[in-house]
C-alpha cells in the first residue's frame, strides 16, 4: 500500500465514511489537534521517567486514536448507517481523576502559579498539556456545529489536568521541582 494517494492534493480530504471535506474543516481541524495531541504524547513519553506515567500515556495516546476516529466521522446522512467505531474513552475519566490525585498527594502543595519547565519529562508534559488544550478547544467549537458525545470535551478537559498534575509530579521525582511564576 503506498503512503501517498494524490487525492489530497487539491486540498481536500476524505472523512470516515466516504465525504470529502476541504482540509482546514473544522473536523479536520479537531482531529488534526488530537492527532497532533498523540504525538506531543508520545514525546513526553519518552522523556518521563516513571514507569508508571509512561504507561499511563500510552493508554491515552490509544484513547486519543479513538477519539480521533469519532471526530473523522459525521453524523450519517438520514436513512444510513454510521460506520463502526470503537466506543469513545470516556470511562477512563474517572480513572485519570485517580490518576490526578495521586499525582497531586505525591507533589508539594500548589501555592503558585507554575511555568512550563523543570525536566525534559516535565516540559514535554506541559507542552503536550497546553496541545491538549488547543484540542480541546477545536473539539469545543466542533460540538457546536455537529452532534458528538459530549464526553470527548470531559475527556479532554480532564486529560489536559493530568498532564499538568504527571509534569508537577516528574519535577518532583527528578528533583527539579516546579519553574514558580514570580509577579
Amino acid at each position: 500500500m503506498k503512503i501517498y494517494t494524490r487525492r489530497g492534493d487539491a486540498g481536500k480530504t476524505g472523512l470516515f465514511g466516504g465525504r470529502r471535506v476541504a482540509k482546514n474543516d473544522i473536523r479536520v481541524e479537531a482531529y488534526g489537534s488530537v492527532d497532533e495531541l498523540s504525538a506531543a504524547v508520545g514525546v513526553a513519553r519518552v522523556h518521563v521517567t516513571d514507569g508508571g506515567t509512561r504507561d499511563r500515556l500510552s493508554l491515552v495516546q490509544q484513547d486519543l486514536f479513538a477519539i480521533g476516529a469519532h471526530l473523522a466521522t459525521p453524523p450519517p446522512p438520514a436513512g444510513r448507517r454510521s460506520p463502526e467505531l470503537p466506543d469513545p474513552p470516556t470511562k477512563r475519566i474517572g480513572k485519570m481523576e485517580d490518576w490526578i490525585d495521586a499525582a497531586a498527594a505525591a507533589s508539594p502543595p500548589l501555592r503558585n502559579f507554575v511555568l512550563p519547565g523543570g525536566s525534559a519529562g516535565a516540559s514535554h508534559l506541559h507542552v503536550a498539556r497546553a496541545v491538549c488544550r488547543r484540542a480541546e478547544r477545536r473539539v469545543v467549537a466542533l460540538a457546536l456545529r455537529s452532534k458528538m458525545d459530549p464526553g470527548i470535551v470531559r475527556y479532554l478537559n480532564r486529560l489536559s489536568d493530568y498532564l499538568f498534575a504527571a509534569a508537577r509530579l516528574e519535577n518532583q521525582r527528578t528533583g527539579r521541582g516546579d519553574v514558580e511564576w514570580k509577579a
